[in-house]
């Protein structure tokens, strides 16, 4: 039923459940799993870069840091599960990114994490889960993740 599983994760709490439900459906399937980690352009360009020595120091930098060992974490974890999988790091608007790239390789499914959280929470500001649902029009699945605020 699924070729290609795309996997959007963020290294963060909310791609936990996420990633293991991603790893599960790829190994289920006899799937190839593609992992797409984005580096945020706006959380980028947010800072002027004038308080840092070099680049090393800046938001892009720290944001690829956490992108590899991401993504190092994951083709370890398809290794030991058996799992085909293809890593990509991205700049851009993450919810743009994510449907374009699923578009790209033709995904069968979009794998997306996300915190539960409040509906006023949601309201005022929304998730990138959200846009790449509204975006997108393939299928997905949103694996939510508890989390303590």
């Amino acid at each position: 039923m699924y070729d290609r599983i795309l996997l959007s994760t963020d290294g963060t709490v909310a791609s936990t459940e996420a990633e293991s439900h991603a790893l599960t459906l790829a190994a289920a399937h006899d799937a190839t799993l593609h992992v797409l980690y984005v580096v945020d352009e706006d959380v980028v360009t947010a800072y002027s870069g004038d308080e840092y020595v070099d680049e090393a120091e800046g938001p892009e930098h720290g944001l690829e840091e956490l992108g590899e060992e991401t993504l190092s974490d994951l083709r370890g974890r398809a290794s030991e599960a058996g799992v085909e999988i293809e890593t990509v790091m991205e700049h851009g608007h993450p919810a743009e990114t994510i449907v374009g790239y699923a578009d790209e390789i033709d995904a069968d499914v979009l794998v997306l994490g996300t915190k539960r959280r409040p509906d006023e929470y949601r309201a005022l500001l929304g998730s990138v889960t959200d846009r790449v649902l509204r975006l997108t029009t393939r299928p997905a699945t949103v694996v939510k993740t508890e989390v303590k605020e």
